[in-house]
């Protein structure tokens, strides 16, 4: 802080710090910097040092004056006693006390070594120095791009991870071309796609470039069952699967698309007429879907997922995804939801579980979803609360199918007066 005098400009209030006080203001900066520190070492930026001022705003006998010479002596004594213990630099400036000039503490100033080594003399190390000095190396070697961020990300990951990332380095500066195979085909020792979902944005920033941009990507394969009665009547398949590119098409142009997760929901839905259901695929689908022709092209587009926090997150994606203009052209399309309202949530509430399949307790979800109506966001908040809440999901399986084919026939007959 300082404090104001005549003229309007501020002067620094004068302090004295102790050791005590500058080592913990050392542990901060080591914590800040150290990771610049080392890249510096390697070339990778302006090299750093560690310093510390020990009497701010104390440069005249008349700051001393204010502070109290007892005060003075005792600090300075302080220092001394810590200069002579530690061996650490302390750079000294003259102050002229009660008409006599000398050289007293001003800065402590310490290179990376020494300041970690300060400050592992009273707390465990801030960070495994020569670790971070390998893995420096080591990023530098494989090529990678070598920044205090990406260091600090990866010093963060188990040793394992770090082969990883160095042999996917390594292979990428080997491969400028990464576009004949998918994600799950790259001939990386130890990497599969959960490690790339994972470590993806710490990869693209050491590598330079984004591997997940450039892998083949799959086609996308939508299954599906035709519920339409006269369909059903004439004796042709039930069930379907479209793919993206390819040259076949549906068995009609549905009047009701009904996006379901769970697979036994699409399986055995009951008859409804122009009615098409589709298995959505969780929360990566609605990118997906929202890009259909034939299922923008539907008078009524309907989702129907579990009453839990995923289930609402993969509602207010497909809504905000078919919010936006399709890339041919096509306009925005609304999407309804049945059976995911408050009342559908006391009414089912006998089904509600705090576990999911394997024993797991179902954990709250801090998410704020945007695209949600009245109804559905009383209910997502109930069951996603971090607070105490009866459950935290419904299954889409233990509502009977019948009910929602009554639901989807009262959301067709709703614009059908």
């Amino acid at each position: 802080m300082g404090e104001t005098h005549r003229g309007g400009a501020r002067r620094m209030t004068p302090r004295l710090i102790t050791p005590a006080a500058a080592l913990d203001s050392l542990r901060r900066k080591v914590h800040q910097k150290w990771a610049a520190a080392v890249c510096a070492e390697l070339g990778a930026g302006e090299p750093i040092t560690f310093s510390v001022p020990l009497r701010p705003g104390v440069s005249t006998g008349s700051a001393v004056a204010r502070l109290g010479y007892r005060d003075w002596h005792e600090w300075h004594m302080r220092w001394r006693e810590f200069a002579d213990r530690t061996g650490v630099l302390i750079v000294r400036k003259p102050v002229s006390v009660q008409g006599v000039t000398d050289e007293y503490p001003a800065m402590l100033v310490a290179g990376l070594d020494a300041a970690v080594a300060l400050v592992s003399g009273t707390e465990p190390p801030t960070v495994d120095i020569d670790r971070a000095r390998a893995l420096a190396s080591s990023l530098r070697s494989a090529g990678a791009v070598l920044t205090p961020a990406t260091l600090r990300a990866v010093n963060a990951l188990g040793a394992d991870d770090v082969e990883v990332l160095l042999s996917a380095v390594t292979w990428l500066r080997e491969n400028p071309d990464a576009s004949a195979w998918t994600a799950r085909q790259l001939p990386i020792p130890g990497m599969h796609t959960k490690w790339l979902d994972t470590h993806g944005a710490l990869l693209r920033d050491a590598a330079g470039r984004d591997v997940r941009a450039e892998v083949r990507s799959r086609p996308a394969v939508l299954h599906l069952t035709y519920v339409d009665p006269g369909h059903a009547a004439s004796g042709s398949r039930r069930h379907d699967a479209w793919t993206t590119g390819d040259t076949h098409d549906i068995a009609y142009r549905p009047r009701i698309v009904l996006i379901v997760e769970n697979r036994d929901s699409r399986l055995w839905f009951p008859p409804v007429p122009g009615t098409i259901v589709v298995e959505g695929g969780g929360k990566a689908a609605a990118a997906l879907l929202a890009n259909v022709p034939w299922i923008r092209a539907a008078d009524h587009i309907v989702y129907w997922g579990d009453i839990d926090a995923d289930g609402y997150a993969i509602l207010d994606r497909l809504r905000a995804a078919l919010a936006e203009p399709a890339p041919d052209g096509a306009p925005p399309k609304p999407v309804t939801s049945i059976l995911m309202g408050a009342a559908d949530l006391h009414q089912y509430a006998p089904h509600g579980v705090n576990h999911d399949r394997s024993g797991r307790l179902i954990k709250p979800s801090p998410a704020i979803l945007r695209h949600l109506t009245e109804a559905e966001a009383i209910a997502y908040d109930t069951i996603a609360t971090a607070g105490p809440t009866p459950f935290r999901r419904i299954e889409q399986e233990a509502i009977p199918l019948a009910h929602a084919a009554t639901r989807l026939l009262d959301v067709s007959a709703s614009s059908h007066p």
